[in-house]
């Protein structure tokens, strides 16, 4: 599943293109992937309306319109956005067309048909696609290790387990908290009530540093975004454990370990991130 840098790179992909365009006419073929309200009414209501700006909440993206409405959508396993020529060739899933003023359209598909859009009214409390439930982002200036500490440090789970509570921290996943365990050298499997003041520390330095990392490795041109047809994350070169079980760690050549905590998997190196 796309975590928070993936998610921020199809936002800045995709933003630019359809930033100040009208949505003409919208084509829905797979109803089910319109979570809220009916297909129809999705399509009636957005039609003619200007997208006003695009932005990111956890896994999120929300598609702002100029009259408060807001289009949410999250990807989850295999979705996918596209902004398209009317004649760029059709994906086989694909569930959801914009037709957009410029020319273009704004494509959604998805292999697996588990994403989801909503759409809210300006003044519409949003109990349907569960954003109000997430966490601080930690890419804000008030993460820190008080607030890691506070929310986690009573708890007896897994410090891996800890960090996929979407409820607490938006927007990571299985690969970037495997990724940010080992920058801050923490045993993925290390009760979190069990974390020292320093650890709490490096965490909380450690987990938006990792996360600006890929932003940056995702990086990529419209043009190879979509000839790459929005699957081209550039992130897998640039990760150090994960995917890389039973392979030297690139710190101290230890052979890294696979072990499964609360049913997901986590690789780590079993000397940099020593269990206390």
């Amino acid at each position: 599943m796309p975590e928070l840098p993936e998610i921020e790179t199809v936002k800045s992909i995709i933003e630019p293109q359809i930033r100040g365009t009208t949505i003409k006419n919208t084509v829905v073929s797979q109803a089910k992937v319109i979570a809220y309200p009916t297909s129809s009414e999705f399509c009636e209501r957005i039609t003619g309306k200007k997208i006003i700006s695009m932005s990111r909440r956890g896994k999120f993206l929300m598609i702002h319109l100029e009259n408060g409405d807001r289009i949410i959508l999250h990807l989850r396993m295999t979705g996918c956005l596209l902004v398209t020529p009317p004649d760029f060739p059709m994906q086989k899933h694909t569930h959801v067309i914009m037709q957009l003023s410029c020319g273009m359209e704004l494509r959604f598909s998805d292999t697996r048909r588990f994403g989801r859009f909503w759409l809210l009214k300006s003044d519409e409390k949003d109990g349907y696609s569960g954003i109000d439930k997430l966490g601080i982002e930690p890419l804000n200036a008030d993460f820190n290790a008080e607030y890691l500490r506070g929310r986690f440090g009573k708890r007896k789970k897994a410090i891996k387990e800890c960090l996929l509570d979407q409820s607490v921290i938006a927007g990571i996943g299985n690969i970037y908290s495997d990724e940010i365990l080992f920058r801050a050298k923490i045993n993925p499997s290390t009760a979190a009530n069990s974390l020292t003041e320093k650890d709490w520390e490096r965490l909380a330095i450690e987990i938006p540093i990792c996360l600006r990392y890929f932003i940056e490795k995702n990086k990529i041109t419209q043009k190879d975004y979509l000839a790459a047809k929005g699957q081209d994350y550039r992130n897998t070169p640039f990760l150090q454990v994960y995917g890389h079980a039973g392979e030297p760690c690139p710190c101290c050549g230890e052979t890294l370990v696979r072990t499964v905590i609360g049913g997901r998997s986590s690789v780590y190196c079993p000397n940099c991130q020593k269990k206390p």
